[in-house]
């Protein structure tokens, strides 16, 4: 029988069609991340021949957005917990658009940067909001799912932005993929003002006036009963500060969940952004690499959604210790691969299935060791620090080729990443936060 508190009423409830449109709405929403990753690789060449940019400016221009991504997830996963996940989400969205509006009219290296990095301020800071949302929004029983769907939306938004892509520049330039992502990134904005409302369980926690009628205005829209009271959190009423990620009983929780994203966010750059690349070298075709990176993401995707249907029955930091160790065997793998095509990019495939079914564990163990007053702020911490690695991967990869090391050793190298992660997170003591 459920409770009559909000957090009750949610965790026990019948999940209603408004909560799944909402999540459905967070699987959108990361799939802007993934478009975004893709656009400025294809955009890239164009931008090179069109202002004669030489290849160490280039890098600075694919790597700015990272560096924004970075930043926001740290300073805006806070501001998430102080005034709302939906007004973050919105506000980031609204930077987002204005980005990639700057980048696609951009006239030069400065104005593209400046825009670049203003889209991954924006991105950073609803990657943090939206993991947030999606765990907070379903019920206990379907949570692992709706929180696997959200992050396949990355891989999605690879897929569906790669096809995109390659129609736009078929038929224009580099700075109508900016367009299309400003105008997509624009017409979010309506339907998360209409689709997604506030967390309850933020609502439940900050207590602020008028809260309790908000909620209950929320739970009717979900299809719930009305909450007579808020939910009883021990030390409710101690002032609470989102500087409590570091505090004695959570920094060490902190620390380690930091160090298993970015090592594990390492060796999954490694391979999305080397593929291409390497693929080539084996003497392959150029459009034959970036198919395979669209099997790298169908792997990815499918991992997810599986992943989210059996860890509830598997249990969540066995299931994750378990695909990392996967990623890592099948990240090694890769550079052994002597086989045909059919044989690379079925290891693709499988590798992204394992790396992006890790990343669906990760971001559930978030939303499970982080307490609702600090979700957002612990979250977008880690995966601010994370998007280093993703910023270091390729660059340590490239010096390991550059100094003459072989495919199969740098590969075993950067696959030393998600091992890491695995040992690192088996020692991990997860304690249910409020």
């Amino acid at each position: 029988m459920a409770g009559n508190d909000p957090r009750s009423i949610v965790d026990e409830g019948v999940m209603g069609a408004g909560q799944w449109l909402a999540v459905l709405v967070t699987v959108g929403l990361n799939a802007m991340d993934g478009f975004d990753v893709l656009s400025i690789s294809f955009a890239s060449p164009g931008i090179a021949a069109e202002w004669g940019v030489g290849k160490a400016a280039l890098g600075w221009v694919l790597s700015t957005e990272l560096l924004g991504m970075s930043v926001g997830s740290i300073v805006l996963g806070g501001v998430a917990d102080r005034i709302g996940r939906r007004p973050t989400i919105l506000g980031c969205l609204v930077a987002m658009a204005a980005g990639m509006f700057g980048a696609g009219y951009a006239g030069g290296v400065p104005d593209l940067l400046a825009w670049r990095l203003l889209t991954g301020l924006g991105i950073g800071g609803m990657l943090a909001s939206i993991n947030a949302t999606a765990s907070e929004l379903p019920n206990r029983r379907w949570r692992s799912l709706a929180m696997a769907l959200m992050v396949i939306g990355y891989p999605l938004g690879g897929i569906v932005g790669g096809l995109i892509v390659r129609w736009l520049l078929a038929t224009g330039t580099w700075h109508d993929v900016f367009t299309f992502g400003a105008w997509a990134t624009a017409a979010f904005i309506p339907i998360v003002w209409t689709l997604v409302p506030e967390s309850v369980a933020f609502l439940d926690r900050r207590r602020a006036p008028g809260s309790l009628e908000r909620i209950n205005r929320i739970l009717a829209r979900f299809g719930h009963p009305p909450a007579s009271a808020f939910g009883d959190y021990p030390h409710a009423a101690r002032k609470r500060s989102v500087t409590d990620i570091f505090s004695p009983g959570l920094a060490a929780t902190t620390l380690l969940v930091t160090f298993v994203y970015f090592a594990h966010i390492t060796s999954f750059y490694f391979i999305l952004k080397w593929v291409p690349k390497i693929v080539v070298d084996m003497g392959f075709e150029p459009r034959t690499a970036a198919g395979i990176l669209t099997w790298l993401n169908v792997g990815g995707a499918t991992g997810g959604a599986i992943f989210g249907l059996i860890a509830p029955r598997i249990g969540l930091k066995r299931l994750t210790v378990f695909t990392l160790t996967g990623a890592s065997i099948l990240i090694a793998l890769f550079g052994r691969i002597t086989g045909g095509l059919a044989t690379l990019t079925a290891t693709v495939a499988i590798a992204g299935l394992f790396i992006n079914s890790a990343i669906a564990g990760l971001y559930l163990l978030f939303a499970v060791v982080f307490p609702t007053h600090v979700r957002a702020t612990g979250t977008g911490f880690v995966i601010g620090v994370g998007r280093g690695g993703a910023a270091l991967a390729p660059v340590v990869a490239g010096y390991l080729f550059q100094a003459g090391f072989s495919l199969p050793t740098v590969a075993i190298v950067m696959a030393g990443g998600s091992l890491t992660s695995a040992v690192a997170l088996a020692m991990l003591r997860i304690r249910h936060a409020g």
